[in-house]
């Protein structure tokens, strides 16, 4: 079974897990406090990592280097967006107004990912867990492994969202 790897890049790194089936399957968040310790971290993550096939990381520079050059030494697919991409597609416009409210909106769908994915309710969410989750879900309907939201994720579907891989 495949999978892909949502990446909100910082030395506070969010991390996402879905399967192909479009279900978050795990998420954290973790404090690399340096680039070193970063990327002996990403080679220990993409190598116990079974089936990934795809790696989505929100920011760039340096940082994004170090994940981008882990998942081709793997020969891994490496994509690098902006956090407007996935915003635009999951956020009403209201929700975007600031970068504060969006990381309170995200926080709210977050939890109804975790929620619909079947996994324990966090006791608390640090908000690059929570921007994460929902970059990985912009990141299956773009792959095309979530065809449509689930119910409790319709609110989502407000949004004029068409993945870049679908025909119109």
């Amino acid at each position: 079974m495949g999978s892909l790897l949502a990446v909100d890049l910082g030395l506070r790194t969010g991390l996402a897990l879905y399967g192909t089936d479009g279900r978050l399957r795990w998420y954290r968040s973790k404090n690399y406090g340096s680039p070193a310790r970063l990327r002996r971290d990403a080679n220990n993550l993409l190598d116990s990592t079974d089936g990934l096939q795809l790696i989505v990381i929100e920011g760039g520079g340096t940082l994004a280097i170090i994940w981008e050059r882990e998942a081709r030494r793997r020969g891994i697919a490496a994509q690098q967006i902006n956090a407007e991409r996935w915003r635009q597609a999951l956020l009403y416009p209201r929700e975007q107004l600031t970068g504060l409210k969006a990381k309170q909106h995200a926080d709210d769908i977050a939890r109804k990912i975790i929620s619909w994915s079947g996994l324990p309710r966090p006791t608390s969410l640090r908000h690059d867990a929570a921007e994460a989750i929902l970059i990985g879900l912009w990141a299956v309907m773009d792959a095309g492994w979530l065809r449509d939201l689930p119910r409790d994720l319709k609110r989502l579907s407000v949004n004029t969202y068409l993945p870049a891989n679908s025909q119109t």
